[in-house]
């Protein structure tokens, strides 16, 4: 920061060293902050496009703040939809009070997805509105908004800087959600500039305190092109709860029918 107090040239000496070190840092191409925070979000929705489907197995760690444990046995299955957003089921097997629950998404591009939670005690489908969105999803720290697909268009950027994370150079840009009832003010995106792999995403409450802090880590390779995280952390910084998210067993190119992504699907699932 540049004390408000500086004149004459040391100001302005100062003023251009920061400007020159910032445009050294932009992405080739971008004209400002934004165009480059943008053209890094569009770069790394590029990258995954193409995978068609996939399945995979979860384990949901729940941790209080005094370390106690409880965990939930998930099946995922994804499956991707050309010119607007994806389709997503969660499906809980373990433990027996949560069996059968089952949790889909239809995301959207423009506007906010439609989700839908299946309640098999009840054996009704319940609609999770906008403004409930920031709701902890089944008692964990992701809440039903975290787990909708990250389509570009649903936030402004603005490139911040370039910076070391772990052994790889990242680089950390603000994204501010557009939609109004979003639980967020703003989101720090920490990439790494190879391969555009998502590290860490620090969430900020709509009144700007640091409230919960995603690590992603233990990243393999799928199918030569696709990048997938087999650990997401979610700490929660003003409760001190957090929730890890264990995935395996990724198959991609599975049977899957759309009639499963529906609200007549949920009913059925087994």
């Amino acid at each position: 920061m540049i004390p408000a107090y500086s004149t004459g040239s040391t100001t302005c000496a100062a003023v251009l060293l920061i400007a020159g070190s910032l445009a050294a840092s932009l992405p080739a191409s971008a004209a400002s902050p934004e165009e480059a925070g943008l053209k890094i979000a569009k770069e790394a929705y590029d990258r995954d496009k193409g995978f068609g489907n996939f399945t995979a197995n979860q384990t949901m760690v729940l941790r209080n703040k005094r370390g106690q444990e409880s965990r939930r046995q998930l099946r995922i299955k994804v499956l991707e939809v050309e010119g607007t957003g994806n389709k997503s089921l969660f499906v809980f097997d373990r433990p027996r009070n949560v069996k059968g629950t089952a949790f889909l998404i239809h995301s959207h591009r423009e506007k906010a997805d439609d989700q839908w939670l299946y309640l098999p005690a009840l054996k009704r489908v319940k609609r999770i509105s906008s403004s409930n969105r920031s709701g902890s999803f089944m008692g964990s720290e992701f809440s039903y908004e975290d787990l909708g697909a990250q389509e570009v268009e649903k936030y402004s950027y603005k490139f911040l800087r370039d910076e070391a994370c772990g052994k790889r150079k990242c680089s950390v840009v603000e994204q501010v959600p557009t939609a109004k009832r979003s639980g967020y003010r703003r989101q720090l995106v920490w990439r790494d500039k190879e391969d555009f792999r998502l590290w860490k995403v620090a969430y900020y409450d709509r009144k700007n305190a640091h409230l919960k802090t995603l690590t992603l880590s233990k990243y393999k390779l799928y199918l030569e092109r696709f990048w997938r995280a087999n650990e997401m952390a979610m700490v929660n910084h003003l409760t001190g709860k957090s929730t890890v998210m264990m995935w395996s067993g990724y198959k991609f190119g599975s049977k899957i029918s759309e009639s499963e992504f529906t609200r007549t699907g949920l009913k059925r699932v087994r």
